[in-house]
Formats: structure tokens, C-alpha cells, sequence
């Protein structure tokens, strides 16, 4: 288990080097990250490498009995860079470019990003092969974070075209039938015609956008893929990992394929940032645990832990005594195995001067720096259980192509698939059971339900594969605006909603309806939901019923003959269809009934009470996480504003 901070000793005094280790020692760290910014202090001028300063720092570590995570430096290209080779910037829509200064500002499709940044990995690597003070690499920061995920230059322009000329095997004529370009005379005779969905009139083909949404993220998931390759290359025995950021399920990256390169999978854990009143809520913190875990299928590290208030320009919340704490109990319960602190100290200079730290700017050692002390202490005691793989017996998938479409066409100002998901998932957080969040191309037979929300694109693998799934036994819950578009964003020519599953799903779609309210009809339950009412919106399906149970219908003037939930023995398990967007008790009597017949284990506890079962035959705890700013009680045991106690 690496237990640490984040170290940026290029900022302070070096004679601050020695003090700084030794509180980080007292901290209980056994871990430093370092370096992921430096790439100027590696290279002030072209081809002349200096590795002197971060030779003191893994020496005087290796001193100090401090093992060492190593970035690579891409993240922050240098100005000299920019400025001989000012098309390695990247451009906002429109042509403009981005402006040297911040971060992430190059483009994934420059040859000379490639150039440059092979030239310093394999000097850094190759300069550190054999350091065995070094125990992971990280590669690059926070891939396709704050909107570096796109790009519309005209290195960007020329390979998308190269791409879709890849895909359609040179052939223009299959490009325009599979797009459907005689709409709106948008026929190509060369794929040298072919533009950026940049801002136009009304809107792009949504067939191209999907194609562009695709090409963004091969273009970030070879970057990453090219460095641990040239890692692997120089270093066979390196340890490859990187640290993403929140918001994974909106980004214009497939980061489950960007996984695919890396031995670790790692997170920067935000519970609350600049601006934020409050931070997010409990179970949205733990969705997103559950989605970084689900990534590989396998437990992950937290490289930035938060402990201080964070903020770039406006300056966040401050997490209440031991509630940053907590939130780190709370990362472990969920698969994260390693931890570091960001940062050690808070900086002086540069953007991040409010991204306060384990020790602020004043240098102090005060009730944060006790509580990572007191955390690290604890959590060691743990290490067997925590280690083991997390086990659940729900999984809610996602599409990246699905997620695309809906942010080509929203369909609904209310309706974020992300969001939904979360809806969904808070059941099961809420009866503390287990979920994982996955990549719809895993394999879903071990599961007892299988949620499938929102996939809107759909085709005939994944088809077969659900109508396996219930059909074997499996408890099967798919939503409205799933099974609507083929692969390549399109609609289905004769065939009812959803396509290709109406016979599993007893149902077809028969009308719908995009609403800008969440509570904007009444439903009306029947069945083994009789006598239960509620409400929905957002967006719905009138249901046709052919052989399915009725579990609720709407219950407003003219769509009663229409259900908005019903279910479907299918072989040894059963289909619920979700046709609306429910109000929170209803969407938890139609999942308890999932709940039920997989007879799988609540464990009741007061609200804003979280509990976590972990580990293996060799040592097995709970923990018992408390959300909530006051005191409470749960299985027998009094937990303070805050507080986790493992038993």
C-alpha cells in the first residue's frame, strides 16, 4: 500500500528538501509523486537534458526511506517549444489558438508533440531505467481534462479526414450512403472535402459528429498508448499508470480504452472544487469510485486526495474537520489500494496559490496535517482486506457511442445521461450494495442485474448479449432512449423502439416525448405496484405492452393507455423497461423488485450512513462511513460528524 503526498520540490528553497521529508515520514507516508510539470527544469533548451535537480530529490528520498512516483512531463510543454513549432498549440473552435500559459495546451495530432515528447521520455526513462527508488511512471496529467479533449486545428482537420478515409476503405460513395448526405445536398466527392463539425448553421450530421467524437478519442487514447509503449520499451518491468480526472463519462475519450495501456489505473478525487457551495453528494462521489475501479475491473490508486480547500480563480469550500478524511476512507472502501495527498504544501506562486494542501503556505503543521497523520496511521492496519478485488453482483454499463450521441443531440434540456446513471445507482448506494460501473463490452454474465441506461445506440452483438443475459437467468433493467440509433448515429428504417429487443422487452415504443420538467406527469401504479403513485419527466416512451407486466402507467389526459414501467419474464430471468424518468421512490419500489428476486442483501442504515464490506478469508471488515455534519448510530455502533470506524 503507497501512502504519500504530492511533492513539487521545484518550488520551494532545495534546502527545504530535507525538513519536507522528514514531516512527510511523520505523516506516514512510505510515497512521494513527483515531476509531472517539469519538462523546462528537463530541457531548458532543445536536446540539452538535465536530470540533476530531480537526481537530489529521488537521492535524498531514497535517504529517507521515500519510495518515488515519476511523471512525465507532456502535460506542460515548454515555451521555447511553442514557440518554434506554434502548430503544436491547439485550437479552440473557431480557429483560434490556444494561447501558451495554462495547461494541456498541445495537440494530440502534432507530429512535433510526438517529436518532442519521445525525445524527453525516452532521455528521462532511460535515464532512470534502473532506479529502484522508483516504483510507478505516470504518464502525462489528467488526459483530456478541462477541454483538452478537442481540438480543431488543421493537424486535427487532416487526420480526421485521414480517418474516416481509413475507415471507408478509401470510398467516398459508402461515406455519403452511411451518412446520408443527399440531406441538405451535403454530398463529398473526396474526403479532402470533409469538415470540422465546427459551428455552422442549425448543426452537423450527426453521423459525422459521432465519426469526430470517435476520432478525438483514438487521437488521445494513441498518445497515451504511444508513452507506455515507449516506456515498456526502455523499462520492460516499469509499473505504467495515470492519474484521471472527474467527469470521466463526459469526456471526448473512451478512458476504459485509455485503461487498456496502463498497469494502474489512478484518480484525482474532487469531492468539492472552486466555486462548489457544498460538495457533491455521497453517492455521487462513490458512483465515481465505482467508475474509475470499473475502468480496468480492478482496484486503482488516488493520486490527488484532497485535504484543503481547492480552487483555481474562485476559491472553494473548506471540508469540515475529519469530513476530507472521511472522503479518503471512503475512496479505500471502494477499491482505491493506494493513496497520496494533494498537494504536501500549498504553493506561493502560479495558479494554483488556493489548491491549499496538507500544510498551507504558512508552513504550519495543524488539524489537516494531523488528520492525513491519523488517517495513514489507521488504514495500514487494513492493507490484506483492502487489497482484495472488490466483489459486486450489479453492474450499470455504459457506451461511449451512446454517451457521444446524446451530447450531439440532447434530445431533452433535462436529460444527462450521466445523471441518470447516478439516479439508478443511488438505489443500491443507498442499500449499500455493491455496483460496479463498466464499459458495455465486458463481460456481464456473472451479474444478478445488469442496468443498461440510456443506450441509445445499440447493434447486434449487444443485442445477443442481453437477450443471453436474461435469458439465463440474469435481471435485466433497460430505459427509455435505449435501442433507438444503429452504430453509425442513425435511425432504423421499420422497426419500433427499441430495435431489435421487443420481443425480450414485451413492449414496443409506440410515440415519445421530450419534456423540460422533472415532474411533469403523474404515473399511476398496477400489478405489483398497485396502489403506488408518482411522477415523471425529462423525457418518455409510450409503451405498448405485447406480453409484459404492467407495473405503472401514466395517469395524465390522453396517454393512460400508454405504461411507463413494466416487466418481462424472459426464460430464467426477467426485463423491466423504464419508459420515463421517475420520481426517486419509484425508481427505488421498481429496483427493490430487481433487489428482491436476485435476492441479493440489503443492509439498511441511516441516511448519509455508509457501509462497506472488504476483504478476504484472511481478514474481513466493515466499515461504517458517516456522511452526515452531526453524530449517529449504526450497527450498534455511535459514529461522531464525520467519522469512519472500521470494525
Amino acid at each position: 500500500m503507497w501512502l504519500g503526498v504530492d511533492y513539487y520540490p521545484e518550488q520551494w528553497d532545495p534546502d527545504m528538501m530535507d525538513a519536507d521529508m522528514d514531516n512527510i515520514l511523520e505523516l506516514g507516508g512510505n510515497v512521494i509523486r513527483i515531476a509531472e510539470f517539469s519538462w523546462h527544469m528537463m530541457e531548458k533548451k532543445e536536446g540539452e537534458y538535465d536530470f540533476s535537480f530531480f537526481d537530489k530529490v529521488i537521492a535524498k528520498a531514497k535517504e529517507k526511506g521515500l519510495n518515488v512516483i515519476m511523471g512525465t512531463p507532456t502535460a506542460t510543454i515548454p515555451a521555447w517549444l511553442a514557440k518554434k513549432y506554434p502548430d503544436i498549440l491547439s485550437e479552440f473552435e473557431g480557429g483560434k489558438k490556444r494561447s501558451f500559459g495554462g495547461r494541456h495546451v498541445y495537440c494530440f495530432n502534432s507530429p512535433r508533440m510526438y517529436e518532442y515528447s519521445e525525445k524527453i521520455i525516452r532521455k528521462l526513462v532511460s535515464h532512470y531505467k534502473d532506479e529502484k527508488q522508483i516504483v510507478a511512471w505516470q504518464i502525462d496529467n489528467e488526459i483530456g481534462h478541462e477541454g483538452s479533449d478537442i481540438c480543431y486545428c488543421e493537424n486535427c482537420h487532416k487526420a480526421f479526414q485521414n480517418f474516416l478515409e481509413k475507415k471507408f476503405g478509401g470510398d467516398i460513395d459508402q461515406l455519403n450512403d452511411t451518412y446520408g448526405t443527399t440531406f441538405w445536398s451535403q454530398e463529398y466527392n473526396g474526403f479532402d472535402e470533409i469538415p470540422l463539425p465546427a459551428e455552422t448553421i442549425t448543426t452537423h450530421n450527426p453521423a459525422l459528429r459521432l465519426d469526430w467524437e470517435r476520432f478525438r478519442s483514438k487521437s488521445i487514447t494513441d498518445f497515451m498508448d504511444f508513452q507506455a509503449k515507449l516506456i515498456k520499451e526502455i523499462a520492460p518491468d516499469a509499473v505504467v499508470m495515470h492519474d484521471f480526472p472527474g467527469g470521466g463519462l463526459t469526456k471526448h475519450v473512451d478512458y476504459s480504452k485509455v485503461a487498456k495501456s496502463l498497469d494502474v489505473v489512478a484518480y484525482n478525487n474532487y469531492p468539492v472544487w472552486g466555486g462548489q457551495k457544498v460538495p457533491i453528494l455521497p453517492h455521487e462521489i462513490a458512483f465515481s469510485l465505482d467508475y474509475i475501479r470499473g475502468l480496468k475491473g480492478e482496484n486503482f490508486w488516488i493520486t490527488e486526495a484532497i485535504m484543503g480547500a481547492q480552487g483555481h480563480d474562485v476559491t472553494g469550500f473548506l471540508p469540515r474537520p475529519n469530513q476530507a478524511k472521511m472522503w479518503s476512507y471512503q475512496g479505500m472502501a471502494r477499491g482505491c489500494c493506494s493513496m497520496m495527498y494533494f498537494r504536501y504544501r500549498g504553493a506561493v506562486k502560479g495558479a494554483e496559490q488556493f489548491c491549499y494542501g496538507v500544510i498551507d503556505a504558512d508552513n504550519k503543521k495543524r488539524r489537516k496535517f494531523y488528520e492525513v497523520q491519523d488517517f495513514m496511521t489507521d488504514i495500514k492496519q487494513y492493507g490484506e482486506a483492502l487489497e482484495a478485488p472488490v466483489k459486486a453482483e450489479v453492474a450499470i454499463l455504459y457506451d461511449y457511442d451512446s454517451l457521444a450521441s446524446f451530447r450531439i443531440q440532447r434530445q431533452s434540456i433535462l436529460l444527462d445521461p450521466p445523471t441518470e446513471m447516478q439516479k439508478l445507482y443511488k438505489v443500491f448506494f443507498d442499500n449499500n450494495i455493491m455496483v460496479d460501473v463498466i464499459p458495455a463490452d465486458r463481460d456481464i454474465s456473472g451479474y444478478k442485474i445488469v442496468i443498461v441506461p440510456q443506450m441509445i445506440i445499440m447493434d447486434d452483438a449487444m443485442i445477443g448479449k442481453l437477450r443471453d443475459y436474461a435469458i439465463n437467468g440474469g435481471r435485466l433493467v433497460m430505459t427509455y432512449r435505449t435501442a433507438v440509433k444503429d452504430r453509425d448515429n442513425n435511425l432504423t428504417l421499420g422497426e419500433m423502439v427499441p430495435v431489435g429487443l421487443n420481443d425480450l422487452v414485451g413492449v414496443c415504443v409506440e410515440e415519445t416525448e421530450s419534456l423540460q420538467d422533472l415532474d411533469a406527469f403523474p404515473i399511476t401504479g398496477s400489478g405489483a405496484c398497485a396502489g403506488q403513485t408518482g411522477h415523471g419527466g425529462i423525457f418518455r416512451d409510450m409503451l405498448v405492452v405485447e406480453d409484459a407486466e404492467v407495473l405503472y402507467r401514466y395517469g395524465d389526459e390522453f396517454y393512460m393507455d400508454y405504461a411507463a414501467v413494466t416487466k418481462k419474464i424472459q426464460g430464467n430471468g426477467s426485463v423491466y423497461y423504464i419508459g420515463c424518468s421517475p420520481d426517486e421512490d419509484t425508481l427505488a419500489r421498481v429496483l427493490g423488485l430487481t433487489i428482491d428476486e436476485a435476492g441479493i442483501q440489503k443492509t439498511p442504515s441511516p441516511d448519509g450512513v455508509e457501509i462497506v464490506q472488504r476483504g478476504n478469508e484472511r481478514q474481513h471488515i466493515t466499515m461504517l462511513i458517516n456522511h452526515n455534519g452531526f453524530g449517529t448510530e449504526a450497527c450498534g455502533v455511535t459514529l461522531a460528524p464525520f467519522e469512519c470506524k472500521v470494525i
